[in-house]
């Protein structure tokens, strides 16, 4: 049997077995800005509205978040993790998503991303006080840019488990019973968002927010186009983090698709993922590990039909890392798992689709006959 030599010292791209196949070709999107306004650090928090928090807060006890404050009017949820809430769930009259919180890398931003925008700071009413820059993106989401004045303190962890692997044994005479609870919440790790302006909103969380791209997806034969779906992350320097803390996609709606929150292990996620199950509530698709980002994944809908995922290992990018580039496909959302379901691709046919697929076409956007097909193709493939 003939052995292949393999060259242990040749050279490793920056796409060389860590995301996607290949990089960009010759003018194509950088990724990033030269010059953005400011770099925010991070995700902060969500913000809903629903009609019953009592609801609200069930749910969110079961998936496994933590009660930061409660009024009759509001809803702060949080993770185990010290910093700021994870969410805030105001009552309204309908169920809906308002926006979403990005959290400054220092007080000072706010007053530099006030004067470029023409917009002011003012004080926001989350728990422990603090300031905030309101804005709007290019899809018309409402976007903030907060300062906290105080983080809140840690929580217990749920502890990882002791895995034996191989001759590597840490656990004798010990068995393994995770218990059957939520998974416990650490963070927020991103949110995914849909709008008919692609290209102007990636730009404007590159130019205006610092935001830089981990990985571009485009559509089967309409590269020359441009990109269809951006992966992006922040800009902390040589300090690495989340694969992604946003992405957008191009489609016909506007808004929110899902969001994430790590959990501490494969264990939580599945012993978790079983306690709602036993509870009732709806499986989008999981339990498996996605490609681009890496992470292991879980996927659920609340009462209210919106889709959050338990999420752990995902990957982390430092900012030298240059974007990848690969095709849209809906075999390429995972490396293993179940196949991906109609409900997480947003596929299944209603006069509610038609009717938003039938406005995206007739107003003046980057959705066309050809990009629609496009998308379509990308989702059955």
């Amino acid at each position: 049997m003939s052995h292949i030599p393999v060259d242990r010292a040749a050279p490793r791209t920056p796409h060389q077995d860590l995301h996607s196949e290949q990089g960009a070709v010759r003018g194509e999107h950088p990724g990033r800005s030269r010059n953005p306004v400011i770099k925010v650090a991070d995700l902060a928090w969500l913000e809903f509205e629903k009609p019953d928090l009592d609801q609200a807060e069930v749910f969110a006890r079961d998936f496994g978040f933590a009660i930061a404050a409660r009024t009759e009017e509001e809803l702060w949820l949080r993770g185990t993790f010290a910093g700021s809430p994870c969410l805030v769930i105001r009552r309204g009259r309908a169920s809906r998503f308002i926006g979403l919180a990005l959290r400054a890398a220092e007080r000072a931003d706010l007053d530099r991303l006030a004067r470029a925008t023409g917009s002011t700071v003012r004080d926001i009413g989350v728990p422990g006080g603090g300031q905030s820059v309101a804005l709007l993106d290019p899809s018309g989401l409402p976007v903030r840019v907060v300062h906290c004045a105080e983080q809140l303190p840690a929580l217990p962890e749920q502890q990882p488990l002791i895995l034996n692997f191989g001759t590597d044994h840490r656990r004798t005479n010990a068995t393994q019973r995770p218990p059957r609870e939520p998974s416990r919440i650490q963070r927020l790790g991103h949110v995914v968002l849909e709008t008919r302006v692609f290209a102007r909103t990636l730009d404007w969380y590159l130019d205006t927010l610092g935001m830089i791209v981990s990985d571009f997806l485009f559509l089967d034969g309409q590269r020359g186009r441009g990109p269809t779906m951006a992966f992006v992350r922040c800009d902390q320097g040589s300090v690495a983090v989340d694969h992604h803390t946003l992405a957008l996609h191009l489609g016909p709606g506007t808004g929110y698709v899902h969001s994430a929150y790590q959990v501490t292990d494969l264990d939580a996620i599945g012993a978790g993922g079983e306690y709602l199950a036993e509870r009732g509530y709806q499986r989008s698709w999981g339990i498996g590990r996605h490609i681009q980002g890496s992470q292991l994944f879980d996927y659920w809908r609340d009462p209210d039909h919106f889709m959050l995922e338990h999420f752990a290992d995902g990957d982390l990018f430092s900012c030298d890392l240059e974007p990848g580039w690969a095709p849209m496909s809906a075999s390429g959302l995972a490396q293993w798992g179940p196949p991906v379901t109609r409900d997480f691709l947003g596929t299944s046919p209603s006069p509610a689709k038609l009717r938003e697929v039938m406005t995206a076409l007739r107003d003046d956007n980057e959705l066309d006959p050809a990009r629609l097909l496009g998308l379509m193709k990308a989702m059955s493939s």
